[in-house]
């Protein structure tokens, strides 16, 4: 074994190949020793209270740390922790240090060591100089938390200045706005992406100038942008703060030759001991912003709204797995002939049971269906399930069962779906011809396109479908579109006739629809009867069919062709 005494004081490869590394001195380095080092360091001796350097490098004395112990900043500003470590059982102890003022500030690394506890008086002091790799580490991510458009904060920088406002003092003096252009991507489709930039930038400068100075101004993406402001008299402040915003927006924007007005969306998230997380903060102030657009106003969020959204979206992927999983089913609801009693056909109507055994009313998820856009794939499975359905009854049968089944097309479905070309592989699918199959749609899906709508409908009339007009009276009826598109059916809806008899006016309406579809050559179906009396009157004002609980709920596929065979032996 190498006596201690023998031992080298300290190699310079060291720190020069693995700065990380401890180093450890023996009883006897010296100043020769640490000039080998290519970073500072010094030899301390602790003397009843007072230190002295036995030897400084090069390196040490450069970097401003001084060769005079009582003179150096390093011992006037980390002597106690040295002396903590002189006087503890440590051999090495590491300390990140930030020394200088802010413009010129340095950053090191120090690493005290000895090689026993034993050496209670002196340690090698070493400094790794972390300066440029810092500088640059914030460099990075002050770039990394910038717009680089507009120069402001963006989502992540936003987030920590909103981190540092979270705390148990500030829990209800502050607020998050979230702001959203309206039809902004006009701008960049009609404009180039130039031109909305320039458009960004003149936004961010008018609202900054609506702004209190210590309100702070992000871009969060897109069109979209965040305020985090302090609150000193209640949440009206940020309501008035955007007041101000809109009222700075009002004025047009000049583009090349064109003047280019600006409408937002804002809405508003307050500060609540409730909320630690930033996140949490910024999604409540964009779900106001989506009620916002709804609403025309300013929107603070609300609790309750955000629960139903939540549960709503819980509702849409759980429907996504049912739609997948053929969890899903189709009841269906028979429509008589009123002078017969006959079934002529039915109305398939969609029911889910979720996994967990709850029969969710379609009031329930098809809302959800339609804004999300499953109602097209929700769609798709019931004109197949319906096709397929009357093919399993003709089975049974033993040739066609003689009844059609009345399938809904939402209008969104209507939009975004290529139906007639779906209807037809339905079609073919399971052997069904086009008559057997009555396509339901309302007013509203064909007043959203109607050029496009009619081709659409006059492309399933090829299939030789039937088409019929629901709840006919409750939205926007034109006779421009009655007399434009192939409507074979008119459904009069439960809120009319619920009630006709002890109400002229509903009677007057009824009477109307009827005398309207019997000039234009439609066959008529009134919904909601639930009374012989109400049957038989409609039955004498002209109506064919009829639909309601006097003839039977919406039954399952083996009930309803039980049904048929029951009614129209």
């Amino acid at each position: 074994m190498v006596p201690e005494k023998a031992r080298p004081a300290i190699a310079a490869q060291d720190l020069d190949e693995n700065p990380d590394r401890t180093i450890v001195f023996g009883p006897h380095a010296s100043a020769r020793d640490l000039d080998l080092l290519p970073v500072p360091a010094a030899i301390v001796e602790l003397t009843g209270k007072n230190f002295n350097f036995e030897a400084v490098n090069r390196p040490f004395r450069i970097a401003g740390l001084g060769a005079v112990a009582g003179e150096s900043p390093l011992i006037r500003l980390l002597g106690p922790q040295l002396r903590r470590f002189l006087e503890s059982q440590d051999t090495h102890c590491e300390i990140a240090w930030q020394f200088g003022e802010e413009v010129d500030c340095r950053y090191f690394r120090v690493m005290f060591a000895r090689n026993s506890p034993k050496l209670r008086h002196r340690a090698i002091v070493t400094l790794i100089d972390q300066t440029a790799e810092l500088r640059t580490e914030q460099s990075l991510r002050r770039e990394m938390m910038t717009d680089s458009l507009t120069g402001l904060p963006n989502r992540a920088g936003f987030g920590d200045r909103l981190e540092d406002m979270i705390g148990p003092e500030n829990q209800d003096r502050f607020a998050v706005l979230a702001l959203n252009l309206d039809r902004f991507s006009r701008v960049n489709a009609c404009m180039g992406s130039l031109a909305g930039d320039e458009l960004l930038i003149s936004v961010a400068r008018r609202i900054k100038g609506a702004l209190r100075g210590r309100d702070i101004l992000a871009r969060m993406g897109g069109d979209e942008f965040g305020i985090l402001m302090a609150i000193d008299e209640g949440p009206g402040e940020a309501l008035h703060v955007a007041k101000r915003i809109q009222s700075a927006l009002s004025t047009p924007f000049r583009l090349s030759d064109f003047e280019i007005r600006v409408d937002c969306s804002i809405g508003v998230a307050l500060g609540s001991e409730d909320i630690d997380d930033p996140e949490d903060l910024i999604r409540h102030a964009q779900f106001a912003v989506k009620r916002s657009k709804k609403s025309g106003r300013t929107e603070v969020y609300q609790t309750r709204a955000f629960d139903l959204a939540r549960e709503q979206f819980g509702i849409e992927t759980a429907l996504r797995r049912a739609i997948d999983g053929g969890l899903m089913t189709l009841n269906f609801q028979p429509i008589c002939d009123l002078a017969s009693g006959r079934i002529i056909s039915f109305e398939a109507l969609a029911r889910w049971t979720t996994e967990d055994g709850v029969e969710l009313s379609p009031t329930e998820f098809i809302p959800v269906a339609e804004e999300s856009g499953l109602i097209v794939p929700l769609g798709r499975w019931a004109m197949d399930e319906a096709a397929r359905t009357l093919a399993a009854w003709d089975e049974r049968a033993g040739g066609n069962c003689d009844v059609k089944v009345a399938v809904n097309l939402s209008a969104i479905q209507l939009q975004r779906d290529q139906v007639a070309p779906m209807v037809r592989h339905a079609l073919d699918s399971h052997g069904i011809s086009g008559d057997r199959i009555t396509l339901e749609l309302t007013e509203s899906a064909i007043v959203s396109d109607p050029d496009r709508i009619a081709q659409t409908l006059l492309a399933l009339k090829d299939l030789g479908t039937r088409l019929a007009m629901d709840d006919f009276g409750t939205g926007y009826s034109n006779l421009e579109y009655l007399q434009r598109l192939p409507i074979d059916l008119l459904k009069i809806d439960r809120s009319f006739v619920s009630g006709m008899l002890a109400d002229r006016d509903k009677l007057a309406i009824v009477r109307a629809i009827l005398s309207l579809s019997q000039a234009l050559g439609m066959q008529t179906v009134a919904e909601g009867i639930e009374t012989n009396e109400l049957a038989q009157t409609l039955a004498a004002l002209g109506c064919d069919y009829g639909q309601g609980f006097l003839y039977a709920r919406p039954l399952s596929e083996v009930d309803a062709y039980a049904l048929l065979r029951k009614r129209n032996a």
